[in-house]
């Protein structure tokens, strides 16, 4: 098959690195950016670049834009796609981007599937793309509900030889109110958490609980911006809880209330063994 990736970022990049290294697949790939083009051919990332000529070649293509781009992309070009083509999106927003795209593809002849790869780091662009990034890592698939099984196999397949090892399917609704909990709530409690005051005397009194908890506040505001409001009624829910919960210990504490906040401590103990089963 001939893949084309659109956007050669950390995910796009990454993508295509470890489709072309790991697959017998013909790699094309486009970016903005005309530099990082050459340095995806110079090392290898991919085989050619993907002109406006080439689209038609492809029997797979992957976007790895931010979600207003992936719509205009996908709607601009899709007179252009390959009748029968499987067309992805790696966007962490799903009820934005598939309806829509959905909708285009029937229109236009070809599949759309919404997909998110369960992987990243807080650093951007393909200068950080890895040929592992997906190892061992969670694909999430969202597909129409007349999504072919022939395709969904396809897909399957490709993301299995790259790495993934947990591919399952969602639905846009699911996807953006659970990851509303799992990603884009993580990225604000550790933005605000280093705006404390104390974070500028943290040298040589942190350790793995502070590195864990202010990875991801090194992020990239542009995106995650976006990501945020296309998603803001389950992330508004998702502050609007640890605020109340929060409340609750800040409570305990101003009480000097020993029982309570015991009471407090061990309910999210045995939460996080419940969870983790």
């Amino acid at each position: 098959m001939t893949v084309g990736v659109v956007g050669l970022g950390l995910i796009g990049g990454s993508i295509a690195k470890a489709v072309k290294y790991n697959t017998d697949n013909k790699v094309i790939g486009f970016d903005i950016d005309e530099n990082v083009v050459l340095k995806a051919r110079l090392l290898g990332a991919i085989d050619e670049e993907m002109t406006e000529q080439k689209i038609s070649e492809c029997d797979i293509i992957i976007t790895g834009l931010y979600p207003e781009a992936t719509k205009k992309y996908i709607t601009d070009n899709a007179q252009k796609f390959k009748k029968g083509a499987i067309v992805l999106d790696t966007c962490g927003v799903k009820e934005y981007v598939c309806e829509d795209m959905y909708r285009v593809a029937r229109e236009n002849g070809f599949t759309f599937i919404g997909t998110h790869p369960m992987a990243g780091l807080h650093l951007s662009g393909f200068e950080h793309s890895k040929v592992t990034m997906f190892s061992n890592a969670s694909m999430l698939l969202v597909p129409s509900a007349d999504t072919g099984i022939n395709e969904l196999e396809i897909v399957r397949k490709l993301f299995s030889a790259i790495g993934f090892t947990n591919i399952q399917n969602t639905t846009p609704e699911e996807h953006d109110r659970i990851i509303a909990f799992t990603s884009q709530l993580a990225h604000v409690v550790s933005n605000a958490y280093v705006k404390s005051p104390s974070a500028k005397l943290h040298k040589g009194f942190s350790a793995g609980s502070y590195k864990d908890l202010t990875r991801v506040a090194k992020l990239n505001e542009v995106m995650w911006t976006e990501l945020f409001l296309e998603n803001r009624e389950n992330l508004i829910f998702e502050i609007d809880t640890i605020i109340e919960n929060l409340t609750e210990y800040s409570k305990a504490l101003k009480e000097d209330n020993a029982d309570e906040l015991e009471k407090l401590l061990r309910d999210g103990r045995i939460c996080k063994e419940q969870i983790d089963g």
